[in-house]
């Protein structure tokens, strides 16, 4: 797998053991020479683009904001910006040659922020889930709350504390996002999730009945679903797929359902994980049609 690949898969941050389980030495010395991937610290591994925000803040004497910010935070995303994404004060004029190339967003910013070059840590997490699609807004509250950049209570105040508009938004995100995701493919599965009536998945919860012991991704307790992000390039050999094989028939033994998504399926055919979860929930009794996405050939 290429480096660039590997690290947005790990949501743009990576440490080079984990780096080495999907790709090589040797590709991973070119992307670093290339500029494609740079190392932030010993060991340490991101995209550049946070990299890019930092300079078009300093050219617009603006705040690299939502995604960039988490970004430069250090936060692991579900996809990276395509452009930089900065704030400025709503009196401020930039004419239209000036931020070309840069997404440019008007609000309140602190002297503080202009002067460091990005938004701080809680705005940006309240920026994000008030803005950006649910998806990506949850990864990056999670991976803040992973990291212990932000406290959760203090992000609820901010997001009640907002207008009408966003106020929603937000307050869904805040109070959905945990700690406890291990990565953004599983924050953006749990995302999904979230709009499917009769599900309430929740990140890293142990089961331990009947002599089996485990943490999977996902879990409802109440209806025995386990629900899991399966990425294979980073847990490849055959001594873990035979463990996967026996956790998930110890699993069904004891009366859970478990279903099991991969990267392309969350994040290329997010319409085929949604109908999964909603079939699934609404039962087979329920007499309903399964839809298009849902039908297979082998």
């Amino acid at each position: 797998m290429h480096p660039v690949t590997a690290l947005t898969r790990l949501g743009g941050v990576g440490d080079r053991a984990l780096l080495l389980r999907a790709t090589t030495r040797r590709r991973l010395r070119t992307s670093l020479g290339r500029g494609e991937i740079v190392r932030v610290s010993r060991g340490t591994y991101a995209l550049p683009t946070a990299h890019d925000a930092l300079v078009a803040a300093g050219r617009l004497s603006a705040a690299a904001s939502h995604a960039s910010a988490a970004s430069i935070h250090g936060w692991e995303l579900a996809q990276q910006p395509d452009r930089p994404q900065l704030v400025v004060p709503r009196n401020r004029e930039v004419p239209p040659h000036r931020r070309s190339g840069v997404d440019l967003r008007w609000r309140p910013v602190t002297p503080d922020e202009i002067r460091a070059k990005v938004t701080d840590m809680h705005q940006t997490v309240i920026d994000c889930a008030k803005d950006l699609p649910l998806a990506d807004a949850l990864a990056i509250a999670d991976s803040a709350l992973r990291h212990r950049d932000v406290d959760h209570d203090r992000l609820v105040a901010m997001a009640l504390a907002l207008p009408t508009n966003g106020r929603t938004r937000a307050l869904r995100v805040v109070e959905h996002a945990s700690p406890l995701a291990a990565n953004p493919f599983e924050s953006v599965l749990r995302a999904i999730s979230l709009d499917v009536p009769g599900i309430n998945l929740q990140p890293q919860v142990i089961i331990n009945e009947r002599g089996f012991y485990g943490r999977p991704d996902l879990v409802d307790s109440r209806r025995r679903l386990v629900v899991e992000a399966e990425s294979w390039r980073f847990h490849s050999g055959k001594t873990a797929f035979a463990r996967d094989c026996e956790r998930y028939t110890g699993l069904a033994i004891r009366g859970w359902t478990v279903l099991r998504f991969t990267w392309r399926n969350v994040f290329h055919r997010p319409d085929y994980v949604r109908d999964a979860l909603t079939y699934w929930a609404q039962g087979p009794d329920a007499g309903a049609t399964l839809p298009p996405t849902l039908l297979y050939s082998a």
